[in-house]
């Protein structure tokens, strides 16, 4: 999604490998969040992993599919200092997406290997009163499009008792929505590289500790010469396992490391923001019921961007 009003804008037998390996479906999907840096938006979305972030899906003839809805909204931008705009904004960010992820028995350093592909589509609205001279000016927009779609060529898989980990290198092509003259826009108009590592630790205990990071390598908006810096990501979630149930606390981190460049001169408008909130998974294994997965995150210590809330639920099937 793109915003062009820039800088405002159980014990472990009681959860064995099977029963968290879904995640991966859904491991990168969209957040529908709003974005940070050019627009004030994330190229990529966060507040997509919590539980099981480092499990993909086993080998398989078919692969496995994942479903997620989002609803992110904030009625506040934050300035360069972290303090309150005086640009009124409420922005409402729905999003649906489905990924699919296929593992295969062909293996790349002791992983596995698979490939995937994720697309969302989104629904916003966003409202701005500007403080002027000559009194307040408001604009609106909406729209209800295809977002950007991710390919994922290498996704390589490591188990271990007690751990799982992950490599994978994910390319978003610019096929979402766009046209610079909207004051919202689903599509972010240029490419990005996304090298991401995750992993998701089980005591005996039942105790989880799971994380992905991430690092957006982005190119040029060919429409404006804009290039947003580069973007580090961190999902994280830490809680207990509890029969079907997984119960604890997730977020994310986000820190825009690269200043935006115009034309090719760095311009600064460095972003960045953070999350916190109650998450909980389900499982029940040979139900054929789904993986679901449900969080609400808070979000704090925003700049350079919106900060607002969001809330997520998730669900992932076999074929």
């Amino acid at each position: 999604m793109r915003l062009p009003v820039a800088r405002q804008p159980a014990p472990f037998r009681h959860a064995p490998a099977f029963s968290l390996w879904l995640a991966a479906a859904l491991a990168l999907l969209p957040a529908g969040a709003a974005r940070a840096v050019e627009g004030g938006a994330p190229i990529t979305p966060f507040g997509v992993n919590d539980f099981g972030a480092g499990i993909l899906p086993p080998p398989s003839d078919l692969p496995a599919i994942g479903l997620r809805a989002t609803s992110y909204h904030a009625n506040q931008l934050r300035d360069d200092q972290g303090r309150r705009s005086p640009v009124g904004a409420d922005l409402t960010v729905n999003s649906v997406g489905v990924a699919l992820i296929k593992m295969t028995r062909t293996t790349l350093w002791g992983a596995n290997y698979g490939y995937g592909a994720v697309l969302p589509v989104l629904d916003m609205k966003l409202a701005l009163t500007i403080p002027t001279p000559a009194g307040p000016l408001r604009q609106a927009g909406e729209r209800r499009a295809q977002g950007d779609l991710q390919l994922i060529p290498v996704a390589l898989q490591w188990t271990a008792p007690g751990l799982f980990q992950y490599a994978a290198l994910l390319v978003q092509a610019p096929t979402g929505a766009y046209d610079p003259a909207r004051l919202v826009n689903p599509g972010t108009n240029h490419w990005s590289i996304v090298p991401g590592y995750a992993f998701t630790h089980i005591g005996a205990g039942g105790f989880e500790v799971s994380s992905s990071m991430q690092l957006n390598i982005n190119s040029r908006n060919r429409d404006n010469g804009y290039r947003s810096g580069a973007e580090w990501q961190q999902e994280f979630a830490v809680g207990r396992h509890v029969g079907d149930y997984t119960v604890g606390l997730g977020g994310y981190f986000y820190r825009q490391v690269g200043d935006d460049r115009l034309h090719g001169s760095g311009i600064g408008n460095r972003a960045g923001v953070s999350a916190l909130g109650p998450s909980l998974s389900f499982f029940r294994p040979g139900s054929g019921l789904p993986n679901i997965w449900l969080h609400a995150y808070k979000e704090f210590n925003a700049s350079n961007r919106s900060q607002g809330t969001q809330i997520a639920v998730r669900a992932a099937f076999v074929l």
